[in-house]
């Protein structure tokens, strides 16, 4: 066995907490860059967004139960590349994952840029009194690419300095994020709507440069824009609706599962599950108490029609800046219920915490899964070498690099490529419904391994519980996917973008994936050949286990 691998074990270092491991989760469904920014988006449903949320997070227990499940069984570093390949076979489980978790994975770079900027310079800078440089950064092209390649910056320097390290960073961003987080939530419940309406007015004047009467052209803009989205409420259908782009911010409670072979106690279910669980319910009540603390001073309907005023302008829909010439940033907007700078000051460096804490989330999983196809011979060696740190440093550049073209081409919308960005979702969830099966057929088509796993007697009528998550799992997988290609809702008879904007209609979207799954498969049949020539048979090497 030591002959198939490209030494005996990983080297990997189990060397964070399952405390770690929930904070990480923690973040990568992080409430405040992804929730509030995908929020921000969701401006034009019929679906109640508190509604919306519960039935989503129902939903998404099942892919716990499911990522739980498969690491107790096979806590490797690498999550569902180990898993498919190991389970179907070389090929289906490369091309899936090597897609999901690297290629596509570019495309999430100009978020995190976009979310740097957002969440962190443009407030900060506004609430320091420099005026000029936050709407610098709040602009258009240059400005992305920057805020982009500053993230690309960060994230990998916490990378390099390891996972013990990392879990330091995102510890302390995870205490402070949560106290900036508790101060927004008193200001808006002692707050009200008048006093937000002349705070806005003020603050907004006094760091922006707005004009008098900016709440009422933010209202117009709004509804304009078609702001429509209620708080809570809707039917059955039009949650369902709502549920195919609220999930760009919270279907990845298990993001995590690549780095599983440097957890310590991975093999227990009930800790996995717990993990992951907590925060998945802890994210998901955040939202809900923070919504309503919205609704209370804020007003929904105003957030909601600050959201479309940006997004209809940012998107190009009209020609001019909307009244609010920066992203209406929930937690900038319950700090002008004060005019004191200070307090202000304070408030945005300790929200910035979630960004510092979140943002080694872009790559930290995918260096993983490069590193076990890698170890599994599949990519060249070198993508396997750790530094000091135990970090797989040459797979970090893997993305890092392309990352950074792909970032330029987003900032400038080259050939149209920000509608592409959407996609990195399809191809993660394609992914995810590769594990979902994979999760479905393992008692059967991996007896023995179950059998012996700590899992093997957890069943529901006779049924594997995994499988019956996965079941599920894939489910409601197969519906996200059917709505995101076809998007029945499409408006205006069928024309424009639709409600989610990467359906069969994109083709630059199309193209991307098409082109992303035909160079997965080069590289695996390509590797595959080259191996056997060297008298290696990965298909002997993806039957087998790597040990950590």
């Amino acid at each position: 066995m030591s002959d198939l691998f490209i030494r005996k074990a990983t080297g990997l270092v189990r060397s964070w907490s399952v405390f770690d491991a929930f904070v990480y989760a923690f973040f990568s469904i992080n409430f405040v860059t992804l929730g509030f920014y995908a929020f921000s988006q969701m401006y034009f449903f019929g679906g109640g967004m508190i509604n919306a949320l519960l039935v989503s997070a129902i939903f998404l227990i099942f892919e716990i139960i499911v990522y739980a499940s498969l690491i107790a069984v096979m806590p490797r570093s690498g999550g569902d590349y180990v898993w498919m390949t190991r389970i179907f076979g070389g090929s289906i489980g490369f091309i899936l994952s090597i897609t999901g978790w690297w290629f596509t994975l570019w495309l999430w770079t100009p978020v995190y840029g976009d979310m740097l900027r957002q969440v962190v310079i443009t407030p900060i800078l506004g609430v320091l009194g420099m005026k000029d440089a936050a709407l610098w950064f709040a602009g258009k092209g240059t400005p992305l690419f920057v805020s982009s390649l500053l993230a690309l910056a960060f994230v990998s320097l916490v990378i390099f300095l390891g996972m013990k390290t990392y879990a330091r960073i995102q510890k302390w961003s995870f205490y402070a994020g949560m106290l900036g987080l508790l101060i927004v939530i008193v200001l808006l419940f002692t707050g009200n709507p008048e006093k937000f309406k002349a705070g806005f007015e003020s603050n907004s004047a006094a760091l922006f440069g707005t004009q008098p009467g900016l709440y009422d052209a933010t209202v117009a803009a709004g509804q304009a824009a078609g702001a429509s989205t209620p708080l809570t409420g809707g039917s059955i259908n039009l949650i369902f609706v709502t549920l195919p782009w609220l999930v760009f911010f919270n279907l990845w409670p298990n993001w995590g599962a690549t780095l599983y072979g440097e957890v310590r106690g991975a093999t227990d279910y009930k800790r996995n599950f717990s993990g992951m669980a907590w925060a998945l319910g802890a994210v998901t009540l955040l939202g809900i108490v923070f919504f309503l603390g919205v609704n209370k001073t804020i007003g929904w309907d105003f957030y909601m029609q600050a959201n479309g005023a940006w997004w209809n302008y940012y998107w190009g829909y009209v020609p001019d800046v909307s009244p609010l010439p920066v992203w209406p940033y929930p937690a900038m907007l319950a700090v002008f219920l004060t005019s004191n700078r200070l307090v202000q000051i304070i408030v945005m460096l300790l929200m910035s915490c979630w960004w510092f804490g979140w943002a080694g989330t872009l790559f930290l999983s995918s260096t993983r899964v490069i590193f076990a196809a890698a170890f599994d011979r599949l990519l060249p060696e070198k993508a396997a070498e750790l530094n000091s740190s135990g970090t797989p440093v040459n797979a970090m550049l893997l993305m890092v690099i392309p990352a950074a073209f792909v970032s330029y081409l987003y900032a400038y919308d080259v050939g149209g490529f920000i509608s592409i960005t959407l996609a990195a979702t399809q191809g993660i969830a394609i992914m995810y419904f590769g594990t979902a099966i994979a999760a479905i057929i393992l008692p059967y088509k991996k007896k023995e391994l179950f059998e012996a796993s700590p899992i093997a007697q957890m069943k529901v009528a006779g049924i594997p519980l995994i499988t019956v998550a996965g079941v599920v799992f894939a489910g409601f997988l197969g519906f996200l996917l059917v709505e995101w290609l076809f998007d029945p809702w499409l408006n205006t008879g069928g024309e424009g973008p639709g409600l989610y904007g990467i359906s069969f209609k994109n083709t630059n979207s199309m193209i991307y994936l098409g082109v992303c799954y035909a160079l997965s498969a080069a590289i695996y049949y390509g590797f595959k050949s080259y191996r056997k020539k060297g008298g290696i048979d990965l298909d002997k090497v993806q039957a087998e286990i790597p040990v950590e």
